[in-house]
C-alpha cells in the first residue's frame, strides 16, 4: 500500500509583514476532520500587535448591535412564519349581557290601581256609573248626564292605558331564572332579580334557565390512541353564563353542545374500555378544555365533560373480545406455569436437603420432568 504525503508549510507570513520582519510568524492553526488531513488556515485576528502595525492598520471601530425587530401580526402575538390557531368567532362583540331597567312591582300595582280609579272617576263624571256602585264608593249619582263626550273618552283612554301598563308590566322573578328583554329585535337587557317586578310591557320577554344543568347525549363515534373505533356517551355539566349571547346567538343550547362534543371527540383520543385511571382523567380534562373553549363565545359555561359509557364499535367489538379472551388465557397459562415451576423446585429442594434421595444430574432432570408433568396434569384436572 502506497502512502502519499503532501508538503504543508509550517508557517505562513502575516499580510503586510515581510517574511524576515521583526514580528515572528505565528504557527498556523489546522483543522482536523475525517475527510481532510491538514489544511492551513489564515487567522485575521492576532493577539500580539506591534507599533508599526497599529499605525499602518488602525483597529476598526466596534460594531454596535441592534436588537432584532420581529414583525408580528396585529392581534395575534405570533411571528409571520407561524400559523395562528383558528378560534371560534364571537357571535357579536357588542352583544354582552347587561342589566335591564326595571321597577319594583309596587310601582306597577300603584299605576294599575290609579288607572282603574281613573276609569271609575270618568264613568261617574260621564254619568254612566251605576247607582249601587256610586253608593258603594260613597259618591252621589249624577242624574241627567248626557253620556260620555270627547273629554270623557280621552280620560277613559288615558286611565285605561295607565291601568294596562301598570298591570301588564308585572312579572315575577325566580331564583335560577332570568328574563332576556328584546324590543323590535334589539337587545335591551337581562333581568336576574327575584320577586315582583315591573317590566315595560312593550318589550318581548324570553325566559332563560341559568341553573346548573346536565346533558347526556347518545353514543357518538370516537377512537382510542391506537385508532380503534369506539362508541362514547358523555355527560356534560353546563350552565348559561351570558344570557344575551346564549339566547340570541344560538337557537338550541343542547344541539350546539352536541356538535361541540362530537368535534372534541374527533380531536382527542378517548380512553379505551378498561383503561387506567390516569389515562381516563387525562382524556376527560382534554375534552373539557376543548368543549369549554368552543362553548364560551356563545355564553355557555362548561364545567365538566365525562364519558359515562365507552364501548367498542359493533364492527370491532367481536375482534376485541376475542383478543381480550386470548390475553386472559395467556396470562392464566403463565400464572399456572410459574406456580408449577415453583412447586417442582420446592419439592426437589426439600428431598435433596433432607437426605431422602441422592440424585445426580441425569436423575434430577428426570425427576423434575416427571414432577412437572404430574403437577400440570393435576392443575388441568382441577381447572382454573
Amino acid at each position: 500500500m502506497t502512502t502519499t504525503t503532501s508538503h504543508i508549510p509550517e508557517h505562513v507570513p502575516e499580510p503586510g509583514v515581510p517574511p524576515d520582519g521583526a514580528a515572528a510568524a505565528r504557527p498556523v492553526r489546522l483543522i482536523h476532520t475525517e475527510s481532510t488531513t491538514e489544511i492551513p488556515v489564515h487567522l485575521l485576528f492576532r493577539d500580539e500587535r506591534d507599533e508599526r502595525d497599529d499605525r499602518d492598520h488602525p483597529a476598526p471601530e466596534p460594531v454596535r448591535l441592534r436588537p432584532a425587530v420581529v414583525t408580528r401580526r396585529p392581534g395575534t402575538g405570533r411571528d409571520k412564519g407561524e400559523r395562528p390557531r383558528p378560534a371560534v368567532p364571537l357571535v357579536d362583540p357588542d352583544l354582552v349581557e347587561r342589566p335591564a331597567r326595571v321597577l319594583p312591582g309596587a310601582a306597577g300595582v300603584l299605576a294599575g290601581l290609579c288607572g282603574a280609579a281613573g276609569c271609575v272617576a270618568t264613568s261617574w263624571w260621564a254619568g254612566v256609573l251605576p247607582a249601587f256602585a256610586a253608593e258603594a264608593l260613597g259618591l252621589t249619582a249624577r242624574a241627567g248626564a248626557a253620556g260620555p263626550g270627547p273629554a270623557q273618552w280621552a280620560a277613559y283612554a288615558g286611565a285605561g292605558a295607565l291601568g294596562l301598563f301598570g298591570f301588564g308590566g308585572l312579572a315575577r322573578g325566580r331564583t335560577g331564572r332570568a328574563w332576556v328583554l328584546d324590543l323590535f329585535g334589539r337587545y335591551r337587557g337581562t333581568v336576574r332579580r327575584t320577586g315582583l317586578l315591573w317590566v315595560n310591557p312593550l318589550l318581548l320577554r324570553r325566559r332563560v334557565d341559568v341553573r346548573l344543568r346536565h346533558w347526556r347525549g347518545e353514543p357518538m363515534q370516537a377512537a382510542d390512541r391506537g385508532g380503534v373505533a369506539l362508541r362514547v356517551a358523555v355527560l356534560v355539566a353546563w350552565r348559561v353564563r351570558d344570557t344575551a349571547r346564549a339566547t340570541l346567538g344560538v337557537e338550541d343550547h343542547e344541539t350546539y353542545l352536541r356538535a361541540c362534543v362530537e368535534a372534541a371527540l374527533l380531536r382527542v383520543p378517548s380512553a379505551a374500555p378498561g383503561a387506567g385511571r390516569g389515562e381516563t382523567e387525562a382524556a376527560q380534562d382534554a375534552l373539557t378544555r376543548l368543549v369549554a373553549a368552543d362553548a364560551a363565545p356563545v355564553g355557555v359555561e362548561v364545567f365538566a365533560v365525562r364519558p359515562v359509557r365507552v364501548e367498542y364499535a359493533p364492527e370491532v367489538a367481536a375482534a376485541m373480545h376475542r383478543r381480550r379472551i386470548a390475553a386472559l388465557d395467556a396470562q392464566r397459562r403463565a400464572s399456572v406455569l410459574s406456580s408449577v415451576v415453583d412447586s417442582v423446585e420446592d419439592t426437589v429442594t426439600r428431598l435433596t436437603m433432607r437426605g431422602l434421595v441422592e440424585l445426580d444430574d441425569c436423575e434430577r432432570k428426570v425427576l423434575v420432568k416427571d414432577l412437572t408433568v404430574a403437577f400440570c396434569a393435576g392443575r388441568g384436572e382441577a381447572g382454573p
